[in-house]
């Protein structure tokens, strides 16, 4: 078992912060969609949901850049300012890039032995070498393909991805209140140890990393799994990507509320109260039902009020969830499904 440890200061501790992106989950999601089609895969739902849809050009080149395994370029990952940074946000820090970085990194992604087993070798390295001769124009072509892949692939799915992400970090702050770093941190991965002041991550290489001060960023992404993600490169504080709590609940087919829960209810509000097994904000719920925040906003405050959702607030936002009577209404509405 080969080990990297990222060595934290107290300084670094007192730093801690989380962060989602949509840029991130879209760029981990291609590895993930590399070996979505084996079985028992848990994005494999999502895999199956993809055939087809794709825009084909786009995919070979970030199908390069990000391979099945091994080394990802880090230009490809910007730390997010905020604890939500917006996919386009990301994604013109991405085309801020500094044109050395993206070389070098271009040039150790070429070369690296993990990253470039497989079938298409030449043409990857092709690929990439022209990329490195025109860096500039290169980073141009990387991010319309992330944009454009990014409609397809994760746009449709954000809401949902976005609740599963900040139910996590809603989790971690409950532990870090109850007790302190060491609770946070216990159970935040099967491949991290927390001891001391280091973190010990299991990965396909070993090493040792000092952030010396410079903080630690912890993200949770859905497609990061089965894997952790790690970035040391200065001066970036370290960031630490890992699979949130409850992801399995991400892909699950959502029963049809019948007719006769959409006649005591309404057909919105069944709807509502299916999708809300993950908590939402009004305005992830309304993108996931396609409708206006004011309108979808009376019917969960109709449903809160008959004690089948609760809701709290999360920094700005008020989310929702179903409650123990909204699930066993559900269960009775649907038996079949239970």
């Amino acid at each position: 078992m080969r080990v990297i440890h990222l060595h934290l200061t107290a300084a670094d501790l007192a730093r801690v912060r989380f962060a989602v992106s949509p840029l991130r989950e879209t760029v981990a999601s291609l590895r993930a969609l590399a070996t979505a089609g084996k079985r028992a895969h848990l994005h494999g739902a999502w895999g199956e949901q993809m055939r087809g849809r794709l825009p084909v050009r786009e995919l070979g080149l970030l199908t390069t850049l990000i391979r099945p395994a091994g080394y990802m370029p880090n230009f490809l990952f910007p730390s997010p300012r905020r604890r939500f940074t917006s996919f386009d946000e990301a994604l013109a820090q991405v085309g801020d890039a500094d044109p050395a970085t993206v070389v070098r990194e271009l040039e150790h992604l070429a070369g690296h032995r993990v990253a470039q087993q497989g079938a298409g070798l030449s043409n990857r390295r092709s690929l990439l070498r022209s990329l490195i001769d025109r860096p500039d124009a290169g980073i141009g072509l990387i991010t319309d393909a992330l944009a454009a892949y990014h409609r397809v692939a994760i746009a449709p799915e954000w809401p949902r991805v976005e609740a599963l992400l900040h139910d996590d970090i809603a989790y971690r702050s409950r532990a870090l209140a109850d007790g302190g770093i060491d609770r946070m941190m216990r159970d935040l991965h099967p491949l991290i140890t927390f001891t001391g002041q280091s973190l010990r991550v299991v990965k396909y290489y070993e090493g040792h990393a000092h952030a010396d001060g410079r903080g630690l960023l912890l993200m949770p992404c859905a497609f990061a799994w089965p894997d952790v993600t790690v970035r040391t490169s200065e001066p970036d504080e370290f960031t630490v990507s890992y699979s949130p709590r409850g992801l399995g609940r991400l892909w699950e087919r959502h029963p049809r509320s019948n007719d006769a829960l959409a006649v005591v209810l309404g057909r919105t509000r069944a709807a509502l109260l299916t999708q809300l097994d993950l908590p939402m904000s009004t305005t992830q719920a309304a993108s996931l039902l396609n409708l206006s925040a004011p309108t979808l906003s009376a019917h969960l405050h109709a449903l809160r009020s008959a004690g089948l959702l609760a809701s709290y607030r999360d920094g700005r936002a008020v989310l929702y969830m179903r409650t123990d009577l909204g699930d066993q209404l559900l269960a009775a509405a649907n038996p079949t499904s239970a």
